[in-house]
């Protein structure tokens, strides 16, 4: 029960629109397949796919913009996620005061989803 209450106030801290940027996409992430669940690690929301972790929702340092990180973003080709310094993960910034671009954002999370599905990424 704290586990959600910890999450939930992730996003209650957040100024607006901020606030209203992260829980959108938070929607977004769980209405792609009911295997997606959301948790509290090292601080941020993550969400796992089937245990296994997936992506997570941060707010970029140096541009005060909310993304979203795909963990394994280096197996994503989408011109949206760029790489920055990780080896990994790719992310993808979002201006709050903006629409979200949904079908975007749900086109790399299939992408993303089908990788994990088809094996490529071993689940436990």
């Amino acid at each position: 029960m704290n586990e959600i209450k910890d999450i939930d106030n992730f996003y209650l801290k957040q100024e607006e629109p901020v606030r209203s940027c992260l829980l959108a996409l938070k929607d977004i992430i769980l209405s792609q397949d009911a295997e997606i669940t959301n948790v509290l690690k090292y601080g941020m929301p993550f969400f796992c796919y089937k245990q296994k972790m997936f992506c997570y929702l941060w707010i970029h340092k140096k541009y005060k913009q909310p993304y979203l990180g795909m963990v394994e973003g280096t197996r994503l080709d989408h011109p949206k996620l760029i790489v920055e310094k990780r080896s990994r993960m790719k992310i993808m910034l979002f201006d709050p005061n903006e629409d979200l671009p949904i079908e975007t954002i749900e086109a790399i999370l299939k992408k993303a989803i089908n990788l994990y599905a088809s094996g490529e990424i071993k689940l436990k």
